[in-house]
Parts: C-alpha cells; sequence; structure tokens
C-alpha cells in the first residue's frame, strides 16, 4: 500500500504541475494529491470549497461516541477508510496510572463495550483504555509522510511533525469519510513559518509555537495552513515538529505541516516504519516545497513570519488564553505588575503535546541535577505518559524511578488535567493559585473546574525549573536556588537524545484489531442508559422564514467550546446528547449581567440556567438564537457544542467571527451560523428583543440574510448578516442536518 500511495502521490504531483504551470507549497502538494475528482484548475485560497479524499479517520473516545452513532445512522456495514478509536479522555486523573485507570475501566465499561462492539462491527482499530493518547498514539504507528487525515480532537494537527496534512474535525465530517462521501474543506491560505539558527540553552520545540501564538493571537491562524520551511527548520526533531504542529490548533490554524527530512525518516526507522522510510528517502522534493517557493516565500505565501531560534527565548503563555506570551525574561516583572500568584501550586508535565522520548529525557537530565544538588520537586508534580510506548520506555531506561524519587506522579497514559480530567484536591475551595503546564490549552477551568486556577503554559524542562524553584517568576538562565544545605546553586540547560539508543519498548499491546468481517457483531445501547442514546435525526427546514425568536443570551467576550459545551465530569455523556444538554453554555459570560450560565426567560420572567431556559423554549415551540463576538467556537473540535444547541431548539448563532471547526460543526448539524456584515451591530441588540431571520427563501452563496430585530420599545430594525454557505452546506440546512442529506441521497 505504501508504494502504490507514493507511486500515486508521484504521479498526480507531475500532472498537477502540468496543468498549474506554477510552483507549490508543501501544503498544496498535498491536497492537490487528495481531490475527490479531477483538478480542472487552479483553486482560490479562501474561496474555493474542494472535495477531498483523506486517507484516515482517528477518533478520540469522547467524541468516537457520536461521531459513531452518527455513522450507524448511515446504514453501512463498514468504513470506507482505515479508522481508528482510541480511548484516552475518561480516564481521571487522582492518585496514580494503576489505580486511575482500573477506576476509568470499572466507571466507563458501557462506553468501552460500545466503542470496542461498534469498531469490531464497522472495521475500525480498537486502542484499549491505557494504550495512550490519539495524537502520540497515531504519530508512532499511523502517520506518514504526504498523507492526509482527520480526526474528531482539535490536536489531530500534531501529526504535521511528521509531514502529513492532520486536521481536526467534528464526527459529522468523520462520518463523511468513513461512508466514502468527499470531505469538504475551505481551500486554506497558506502561512509561511521560517525558522533560523538552532535552539540551545533553555530554549525548545514548545517556545516555537508559543512565541509565534504570542504574534498572531489566538484567531490569527483561522483560515490558514502554517507551513513551517527553513535551515531551522531541520535542526528539529520529529516530534518537536509534532509540538509544534500540536499547538497550531491554538492560533486557529486549519493545520500545521513540516518538510520531510531526515530527522522524520528517523522517527519513522525508530518507530519500525522502515518501509515508509526507504520509500519516502527518495521523494524528498515531493513532500517539501518547491525551490522556488522557498527562495522567494513571499510570492507563494498569503502570509510570511521569521523566527530566528538563535534568539529565541523560552515562554510562558497565560493565563486564561494561549496567545498571551511572556518571554521568561519578562515574566518576573508580569508576576508584579498583573499581580499572579507567584508560587505554583502545582506543575504538570506530557500530554498529547509534550511526551516524546525526547522530552521525558530533557526533563530528566534537569531533575537529576536537581537531585545532585539536594533539590526536589517544590510543588506537586505530575507527568502523564502519551502513550504505552513511551510509559514502558520510561521504565526501560530508568526515567519513571527518578521521577518518582523527584516527588513526581506517573499517571496513566491518557489525557488526564489536559482535558479537565483532574480530580484535584482543594479544586472546589475555588482559590486563586498559579499551576505550570507543558500542555497546550489554558482556558478558565479548564484544568481542574477552578475558575481561579492560572495556568501558564511552557516547555516541560521549563514548567519543571519552576517545580523546582517554587516560583512562577523564576528565570532558569540567570536565576540561582537554595538548596536544603543553604547553598545557592543553579541549573544547567536541559540536555536528551531525541531518540532511544537502544530503541523503543513497545509495552503491553493495546490494539484491537477488528475481524475481516464483523456483520454479525452486536452493538449494546441499553433502553434506560445514561451514558449512550440512539439519536434520531433532527426535523428538516420548513421552508420558511425563521420567525419570532427568542435570544437566548448575548455572550461576552471569549467564548470557546469549553464554555459552550464543559469537558472534565460531563465527559461521562459524551454518548448521550440529552443528558449532555444539561451543560449548554454552562461558562458563556451573558453580556447583560456577567453571570455565567444563566439568562433570563422571556416567557417567565425569571432567571434561570441557560440549558434550561432553552428546554423551556423548546417545550413551548419557541426558536431561540444566540449572539456572540469574535472567534466564537475557539477550542476543541467537539461537536457537542452545535449538537446540544441543536438538539435544545437553537435556530442560528449569530457573531462577530467564527472558529473554524465550529462554524463547521454548526453548519453540518442544520444550525445557521451566521455573523454580522456590521459588527458593531452586536451592541444593537438585547437579549429581551424578538428577532426573525428573512431571505432563507432565497439562501444562496453570497447572499445576505437579514435578521429583523423587535426591540422592546416598538422599534424596528433590520440588520444585515453574513454567510459562508455553499450550495451543498444549504442542502444541509434544507435537509435538517448534513446526516439527514446523505440519508436522503444514499
Amino acid at each position: 500500500m505504501n508504494q502504490q500511495f507514493y507511486d500515486k502521490f508521484k504521479q498526480t504531483l507531475d500532472d498537477i504541475r502540468k496543468l498549474l504551470k506554477r510552483p507549490l507549497t508543501l501544503s498544496e502538494k498535498i491536497l492537490y494529491n487528495h481531490l475527490f475528482g479531477h483538478l480542472t484548475g487552479d483553486l482560490v485560497r479562501g474561496q474555493d470549497y474542494a472535495e477531498l479524499r483523506p486517507d484516515r479517520v482517528a477518533m478520540q473516545d469522547a467524541t468516537a461516541q457520536m461521531a459513531l452513532l452518527q455513522f450507524m445512522m448511515a446504514g453501512r456495514d463498514r468504513v470506507a477508510v482505515p479508522s481508528s478509536v482510541h480511548c484516552d479522555h475518561l480516564i481521571q486523573a487522582k492518585v496514580g496510572a494503576d489505580t486511575d485507570l482500573q477506576e476509568a475501566l470499572n466507571q466507563n465499561n458501557e462506553v468501552y463495550q460500545f466503542l470496542e462492539s461498534v469498531s469490531r462491527k464497522y472495521g475500525i482499530d480498537f486502542w484499549k483504555p491505557g494504550a495512550g493518547i490519539i495524537h502520540q498514539v497515531v504519530l508512532e504507528n499511523y502517520a506518514f509522510p504526504g498523507a492526509l487525515v482527520i480526526g474528531t480532537d482539535s490536536h489531530t494537527v500534531n501529526g504535521g511533525g511528521l509531514g502529513m496534512l492532520a486536521i481536526g474535525v467534528g464526527g459529522a465530517d468523520a462520518v463523511d469519510v468513513m461512508v466514502g462521501m468527499p470531505w469538504e474543506l475551505l481551500w486554506p491560505k497558506v502561512m509561511g513559518v521560517k525558522l533560523t539558527g538552532k535552539l540551545s540553552g533553555w530554549a525548545a520545540p514548545k517556545d516555537v509555537i508559543l512565541k509565534l501564538a504570542g504574534m498572531v493571537s489566538a484567531k490569527g491562524g483561522t483560515g490558514y495552513i502554517v507551513e513551517y520551511f527553513g535551515a531551522g527548520a531541520e535542526s528539529i526533531s520529529a516530534t518537536g515538529k509534532g509540538t509544534i504542529c500540536n499547538m497550531g490548533a491554538e492560533i486557529g490554524a486549519t493545520t500545521s505541516v513540516f518538510p520531510y527530512d531526515q530527522r522524520m525518516e528517523a522517527y519513522l526507522k525508530a518507530t519500525d516504519r522502515n518501509q515508509i522510510a526507504k520509500i519516502t528517502a527518495n521523494m524528498q522534493d515531493y513532500l517539501t516545497a518547491d525551490p522556488e517557493v522557498l527562495d522567494d516565500p513571499d510570492k507563494y505565501f498569503d502570509k510570511v513570519i521569521e523566527i530566528d531560534l538563535d534568539q529565541l527565548e523560552p515562554h510562558l503563555n497565560g493565563p486564561f488564553t494561549p496567545d498571551r506570551a511572556w518571554p521568561v525574561s519578562e515574566i518576573k516583572t508580569a508576576v508584579e505588575t498583573e499581580d499572579f500568584p507567584d508560587q505554583v501550586s502545582a506543575g504538570l508535565i506530557g500530554s498529547c503535546t509534550n511526551s516524546s522520548y525526547e522530552d521525558i529525557e530533557r526533563v530528566v537530565s534537569v531533575v537529576k541535577q536537581a537531585l545532585d544538588m539536594g533539590l526536589k520537586a517544590n510543588t506537586e508534580f505530575y507527568i502523564t505518559p502519551g502513550s504505552e510506548q513511551i510509559r514502558a520506555t520510561m521504565e526501560k531506561y530508568g526515567h519513571t524511578e527518578i521521577l518518582r524519587k523527584f516527588g513526581g506522579i506517573v499517571l496513566a497514559n491518557a489525557c488526564g488535567p489536559c482535558i479537565g480530567m483532574w480530580n484535584r484536591v482543594g479544586a472546589e475551595n475555588l482559590e486563586r493559585n498559579t499551576i505550570v503546564t507543558s500542555y497546550n490549552r489554558n482556558f478558565a477551568r479548564r484544568n481542574d473546574g477552578n475558575p481561579n486556577t492560572l495556568a501558564f503554559v511552557g516547555s516541560p524542562e521549563l514548567v519543571t525549573a519552576l517545580a523546582i524553584a517554587g516560583k512562577l517568576s523564576f528565570n532558569p538562565i540567570t536565576d540561582k536556588i537554595e538548596n536544603s544545605d543553604g547553598d545557592k546553586v543553579m541549573l544547567k540547560p536541559p540536555v536528551g537524545d531525541e531518540l532511544p539508543l537502544e530503541g523503543f519498548d513497545r509495552g503491553a499491546n493495546g490494539l484491537i484489531r477488528p475481524p475481516a468481517d464483523g456483520s454479525d457483531s452486536t452493538v449494546p445501547i441499553g433502553a434506560y442508559s445514561k451514558r449512550l442514546q440512539v439519536l434520531t435525526p433532527f426535523s428538516a427546514w420548513d421552508r420558511h422564514n425563521l420567525n419570532d425568536l427568542q435570544i437566548l443570551v448575548k455572550v461576552q467576550g471569549k467564548c470557546t467550546t469549553d464554555h459552550i459545551s464543559m469537558a472534565g465530569p460531563w465527559l461521562h455523556f459524551r454518548g448521550h446528547l440529552d443528558n449532555i444538554s444539561d451543560n449548554m453554555f454552562l461558562g458563556a459570560v451573558n453580556a447583560e449581567t456577567g453571570d455565567a450560565g444563566k439568562t433570563h426567560n422571556n416567557l417567565t420572567g425569571k432567571y434561570d440556567s441557560i440549558s434550561s431556559v432553552a428546554r423551556h423554549y423548546k417545550a413551548n415551540d419557541v426558536g431561540w438564537i444566540v449572539i456572540g463576538e469574535e472567534n466564537y467556537g475557539e477550542g476543541s473540535s467537539r461537536e457537542h457544542a452545535a449538537m446540544e444547541p441543536r438538539h435544545l431548539g437553537g435556530r442560528a448563532i449569530i457573531v462577530k467571527s467564527f472558529a473554524r471547526i465550529h462554524e463547521t460543526n454548526l453548519k453540518k448539524q442544520g444550525v445557521l451560523a451566521l455573523t454580522f456584515s456590521n459588527p458593531a451591530d452586536y451592541d444593537r441588540i438585547c437579549s429581551n428583543d424578538k428577532v426573525s431571520i428573512t431571505g432563507l427563501t432565497k439562501f444562496s452563496p453570497g447572499n445576505q440574510l437579514i435578521l429583523k430585530v423587535n426591540h422592546t420599545d416598538g422599534s424596528i430594525e433590520n440588520i444585515k448578516l453574513n454567510h459562508t454557505y455553499n450550495e451543498r452546506q444549504i442542502e444541509w440546512f434544507r435537509a435538517g442536518s448534513a446526516l439527514n442529506f446523505i440519508a436522503n441521497n444514499t
């Protein structure tokens, strides 16, 4: 299969060159190679939609439940492309790996049985709880240069570290691909990031993306693929590249990618993919941007940014947003001017972003120094291995023993605190405190549910140094620490091999491959289950304008998918749409009251939880909309943030701008995703206004819709609304959802 893929890749690219007659970026080479149909002309970035044929689908257990429930409605006997399910999100961190894993097996057995049985029936690889985090497992086993992979998690983009386009999507997108339909993508712009120099000292690959996030903002990458190039890119390991790509999700990028090089070849060989390494060794011209692009990047990229790795400082980003970047030399001043709690209450390393062998090696080099100088962790310190392979390799080389001597607690091979699955003692007291992590996101409540926890994101080695010092203001480049003997000592910069010299230890086998024919397999869903619920199709559009709608809530400020559909304990209901809908907008801040999760019921005159008001409107056959601000739906790919509003009677979300994945998820579920033509019109709407959306009978690409606002003072005004729907997406709306459209047309 590998040889066939690359033979076709080369032939297709040669044909594209003849047709387009211009140099190509690496992103374009991969995208054009995966068109569902034949290319007839150049596609316009940021304007044209393309139908693509991904090579693979990956799903984590929290999102896989809803994705597979939707797939079961499509009437297919088997997935059309290789697919996998990874049980990594439902394991709560509390005591340590073994105890926490067993507790997860006890609590989630019903869900695990469901996922395993669906996988067996429809031909899907199933990775058992404890096998590892989806993105690490994909990088170790499935990723290959030049591929196009989609995954039901926003950090699927981690795979760009092996020279492929890996894109986070909602479950309905995954269903399209698994049933053999084309997958649609707005043809992305390309942001070129030129890396010069070489990392040294305390600077790590993580600092590249932390720096970039500070430069472009949390929405600065929306609509772009970030393509790295330059001599600096070649100096970074494959897993370091994966770290950088992983956090591209934090700037809203469609995905990120590095060109193929010897560091990727070495990683492929180290992870038993010698055949791919042998083939791709002779394909570097096909798996990197054309020379003309690299010689004149401003001509071929839509935006070009340069980062000098020689000058790059270690960074800490936060709190509450991953794009608030602080060079380590400035953090001491920031602690004083911003009144950040200086004492670090916990340090956490690992996760899908930073749990490579190289990461652990560099952390252990810092820990060894500390132990030799009479120092240990001066705060709680947790380690999350990204996979069973990493965990077993840590054991093999003695890393685990050293980290435990240091005071570290090794958690299960799972997401854990990174996604809020952290049973943190004392979090319920809501004390203002500081934590430092090597994770990717740091939204309020994200890690421990406490809105007063200030989370700062940094490299694993910097997090370790801060855990030793116990101070956020500590700069390991310049500052000394007092040890138990009263001596002032200084940490040396971390060092470590990027790959184990004697090879990885694969550890316990966590993969269950499906039988060749799973048609006799049954899928258990209990009639009274609180965790799983068979889906019923959403109703189709009634061919009329949407009249007399209530405004459920006008949201103020950042409204991520965490605000719309919280994770943490709510992960338990990811397979039960009605139950999980009780968390809808729990974190959203009401612009008119400043309260989170509550709104005014315009029918009863009372304040209640937003989900309760939505249910009341639905029970009285009253449709509703939500008003929001910039980059609405930033964050995780979770389609529950679109399905819950649809389930509870939502008709439209109207905002200043959307994050890419969430906008698509809303479209897929039949919720109108609309933006103000004039963003200032956000201020003209009050939550007790009644509104209508007109123009739907002539709904078409490029044509504006009108929001007719009936103010409580009796005045009426019309506000213009924009949309990005194409003809097919309009058909999704008319059918009631994309899944309905598929069922109606197959």
